[in-house]
């Protein structure tokens, strides 16, 4: 491997929303910081997906300050993030194209690419905790059968008249589900080891998906284990109303380790026509899915709503780069950023993976960051074990960043919490 070239104070893998973030406050912070994207433009994962795809909150939950959302989905999410770029003027330390490999090395890192090795001081990881699609292993034998991921599902008219088996328990199961009720499909079955807490509504996701009630719940002093009883008392009355007792999760919600997912309207009102089978698929045999406990289903097609994994095959770190999920990489990092494994590592929106603001909570968890690189807070190598909500991270940064939480800040964000209307992002923090 040739010398690195001149290095940097600090390289961001990945141009999703996390990584233009951390970006702008690295050269606030004024730290010789660059981006480094595999695709041809920004925006990670939402540049992948299809146009159909939508957030999980609400549109002020994700945007923040001057950069509104003009829409929820795939297009809107991808014409943000590239307005992060426009905005702050990024373009010129954001390479394209530009795959990599980190190896750790005495002082920090060096970043092999097409172009050269680069040397780096600190690295960020804003490739995403969800950024591989995955399907389950299952036996096939002369598969017959038509296989989507939700991701690769382009165009949700070829659902219209077919008859669709959806797997999976989670958002991008309700995802598909909603897409089959809404395109007509003529049979909808659902396969699901499992179940997982959502919001029962009648209502857009885009609206049921507001986090701003929790933001009330926080505000008002209540306990994680207040909060997650109020939650759910309210999920399961919901769940009673609108006659979906029979998919109630048999654990209590958690708001510490569980995300809360808005519920999808159209299949809601729809669900007496779902065939819900409580199993997964284990093999494939020419058009037919045999399932677990048995069942045989003969569909069109075969929807996998299972979900990503997480990919950290880039780095050069063998115990990270068998991370398949964020539990996982969350045991393995202190400070909720800061990688036990690594020297000078850190990883976005890893604590972060569970009920909050998307470009909020990332601003002032890059923030910190780069206080904690040029020497003015100290983030710790504590881990923490459990998601850190929405303004649940206010104070945990508070406690390790004093130069960006200076006297009075207490009032200050319980002011930006309580008087933000719910239709409106919270301002750029400064």
């Amino acid at each position: 491997m040739s010398e690195p070239q001149e290095g940097l104070d600090l390289a961001i893998v990945g141009a999703g929303i996390g990584g233009v973030i951390a970006l702008h406050y690295a050269r606030r912070a004024g730290l010789r910081a660059r981006v480094f994207e595999a695709q041809p433009g920004v925006g990670g994962l939402w540049r992948q997906l299809p146009a159909w795809q939508d957030i999980q909150i609400a549109a002020a939950d994700w945007t923040v300050g001057d950069l509104p959302l003009t829409g929820t989905f795939q297009p809107h999410i991808l014409a943000n993030i590239e307005a992060w770029v426009d905005r702050f003027g990024l373009a010129a330390d954001i390479s394209l194209s530009t795959p990599l490999r980190a190896t750790p090395r005495p002082g920090g890192w060096t970043l092999a690419t097409s172009e050269g090795s680069v040397a780096a001081t600190h690295l960020i990881a804003a490739t995403g905790a969800h950024n591989r699609p995955f399907v389950p292993p299952v036996r096939r034998t002369a598969s017959a059968l038509t296989e989507l991921h939700s991701c690769a599902l382009e165009d949700p008219m070829v659902l219209a008249g077919k008859s669709v088996l959806v797997v999976g328990a989670g958002a991008s199961s309700l995802d598909l589900l909603e897409l089959a009720v809404r395109h007509g499909a003529r049979e909808i079955a659902w396969a699901h080891r499992g179940l997982r807490w959502f919001t029962p509504t009648r209502k857009p996701k885009a609206v049921a998906g507001s986090v701003r009630e929790l933001s009330r719940l926080q505000a008002a002093g209540m306990t994680h284990s207040q909060q997650s009883a109020a939650i759910e008392a309210d999920l399961r009355g919901r769940y009673a109303k609108l006659g979906l007792q029979s998919i109630v999760p048999a654990f209590p919600f958690d708001i510490l380790y569980q995300q809360l997912i808005p519920g999808r309207h159209r299949m809601i009102e729809h669900f007496a026509s779902i065939r819900r089978i409580p199993a997964g698929p284990e093999q494939i045999e020419g058009g037919t899915v045999t399932l677990s406990d048995g069942t045989t289903v003969r569909p069109d097609l075969l929807l996998w709503g299972t979900g990503y994994t997480t990919d950290l095959s880039w780095l050069d770190v063998p115990a990270l780069a068998a991370v398949r999920n964020t539990h996982d990489l969350r045991r393995r990092c202190g400070g909720v950023f800061r990688s036990l494994d690594a020297p000078q590592l850190y990883f976005l929106a890893v604590g972060l993976d569970g009920v909050g603001s998307t470009s909020f909570a990332l601003s002032l968890s890059c923030r910190s960051i780069m206080s904690h690189i040029r020497g003015t807070a100290d983030l710790g190598m504590e881990p923490v074990t459990h998601n850190v909500n929405h303004f649940d991270l206010v104070p945990y940064l508070a406690a390790r960043d004093p130069a960006n939480f200076r006297a009075g800040w207490q009032k200050a964000y319980r002011d930006l919490q309580l008087g933000t209307p719910d239709d409106q992002p919270y301002p750029i923090p400064a």
